[in-house]
């Protein structure tokens, strides 16, 4: 077993899936598909109970390449807000199920959470007393085009 620290959580162990060789520098470890392991503690960590520690919402953030201000920005939060979460954890519920469901998106495709968020967000810089203008027709009130 080989208790795997690089990714930067505490409880990752490894079965198999590695050589151990010697190295000018002592004992050395290559990980066979670094992607795929990644993608399976990913996997892992979205699909746990509980709220995610701040170790494994940095580790989600980093697999998405998303920085602190971009995840924040999302989330509709400062980038020491995100960074405080993962210093300390203790992020909101629904940030945190956000979080998950956009690694899910990301990860198996099958919904366009991340481009909605985006949009929200883009629609968060729009002047905010911006007319909404609406027409009535056979199939009831909708806004106008």
């Amino acid at each position: 077993m080989y208790h795997y620290r690089e990714c930067g959580l505490r409880n990752v162990w490894l079965a198999n899936g590695f050589d151990e060789h010697e190295t000018p520098y002592g004992p050395g470890i290559a990980i066979h598909d670094l992607e795929g392991l990644h993608r399976a503690i990913a996997h892992g960590i979205v699909n746990k109970g509980g709220k995610l520690t701040g170790a494994e919402l940095r580790f989600l953030r980093q697999e998405m390449s998303l920085s602190q201000a971009k995840l924040a920005t999302m989330l509709g939060n400062e980038a020491q807000t995100v960074a405080l979460w993962e210093k300390r954890g203790g992020q909101p519920k629904i940030a945190d199920r956000f979080i998950r469901a956009i690694y899910r998106e990301l990860n198996e495709g099958n919904a366009h959470i991340r481009d909605m968020i985006e949009r929200l967000v883009d629609s968060d810089l729009e002047e905010s007393d911006a007319r909404i203008t609406l027409e009535q027709d056979s199939g009831g009130w909708k806004v106008a085009a």
